[in-house]
């Protein structure tokens, strides 16, 4: 159970995918602007990295049994594209809001590195089935921790007297890096506590 918990831990905090990684920085610098734009677009990232992560498990030893390990990564932009487009008519059909509010960003998902880079590190960490899918939930709460403390960011700049030369994108990516300076406070905090 120690394990499982460290596992989540490292996700969320010292291993973050977007600020540790700098994996899905499209969305995370695209999507930020709003809280509950942040947060429905965490939540599917959330939910495509949890099926797309049980999705390639099994299929990643089928494609190693058969000697297919070099097609691992096609194949699993494959199965991220349909998930991908799952959520997207479920969305549509339930959620319009939600959906008319992310616009482009929900289709993007499917190049979102961070949802591939979960599906392969979690067989290139060695983890079983069950260790994968706390890896893939604590990285996408990582992504929605991180989503969530950046709309709050990006919402302090709106009422910020910003110099004209850091106008629109360079204040943006100057938060975001102070953004990811704020996670190095987790450094080692996992390894102390549990020794993993």
């Amino acid at each position: 159970m120690k394990v499982f918990f460290a596992i989540l831990l490292t996700a969320i905090l010292t291993n973050n995918y977007i600020l540790s990684k700098f994996l899905g920085i499209c969305p995370f610098l695209g999507v930020s602007k709003k809280l509950n734009t942040a947060v429905g677009m965490s939540a599917a990232v959330i939910f495509v990295m949890l099926l797309a992560s049980a999705a390639t498990y099994p299929l990643n030893t089928f494609l190693e049994n058969h000697g297919l390990g070099y097609l691992q990564t096609i194949v699993f932009i494959l199965v991220i594209a349909a998930l991908v487009q799952l959520v997207e008519i479920v969305l549509r059909k339930y959620i319009p809001s939600l959906y008319n509010s992310l616009g482009i960003y929900l289709p993007l998902i499917t190049t979102n590195c961070a949802v591939l880079g979960v599906t392969i590190l979690n067989i290139d960490n060695g983890y079983t089935f069950a260790q994968a899918m706390t890896n893939s939930f604590g990285a996408g709460l990582g992504f929605m921790v991180a989503m969530v403390m950046f709309a709050g960011v990006r919402s302090k700049l709106e009422s910020c007297d910003i110099p004209k030369f850091l106008e629109g994108l360079p204040i943006t990516l100057v938060a975001a890096s102070l953004t990811s300076l704020s996670f190095l406070g987790f450094a080692g905090m996992v390894e102390n506590m549990f020794g993993v």
